[in-house]
């Protein structure tokens, strides 16, 4: 039995072994070629579509992270706020409990100068709040030595309102 090396049963023609059929070869490849092709497109539109709305949830999760940003910086603000006037609270409660204890305690001299230590940090605020709006504008080391100082005795208590 002879092996066949054309589809149909029969051998093929001679004319078609030359030029025709070797354009009839590149029809079927140019024709094989062009299905490619447009596979290759609708994959690329596709591709394409899923591009632009991958796009547009990152811009919609861009604007969704900005807005939680903006509320953190905002809560953050909020809450040194309320810190800052805790420390306020704080220090002029301490102050007002060593202006009682030295009266209580007949140390006049001492509860005239908390009551002015007192009045200034009274003033401080307000001139604070009033200039800048932006709240407590002192830094910790001086939340700090106020509270220090509010506790000192009262000749050291001079002695750093002097120099200090």
């Amino acid at each position: 039995m002879q092996k066949r090396k054309h589809p149909l049963a029969f051998p093929k023609p001679k004319l078609l072994r030359t030029t025709a059929w070797k354009r009839c070869e590149k029809r079927q490849r140019l024709k094989r070629l062009n299905s490619r092709l447009k596979r290759i497109k609708s994959d690329n539109v596709e591709i394409s579509e899923e591009q632009k709305e991958i796009k547009e949830k990152q811009t919609e999760l861009r604007g969704k992270f900005e807005a939680v940003d903006l509320e953190r910086a905002q809560l953050q603000n909020e809450t040194r706020l309320i810190i800052q006037q805790s420390a306020r609270t704080q220090i002029r409660l301490a102050l007002m409990f060593q202006i009682l204890k030295a009266r209580e305690n007949l140390e006049l001299d001492k509860a005239a100068l908390l009551t002015n230590a007192l009045r200034e940090v009274i003033a401080r605020e307000e001139q604070d709040m009033n200039g800048c709006k932006k709240g407590w504008r002192w830094s910790r080391a001086q939340l700090l030595l106020l509270i220090f100082f509010s506790c000192l005795s009262s000749d050291f208590q001079y002695y750093l309102y002097l120099h200090v």
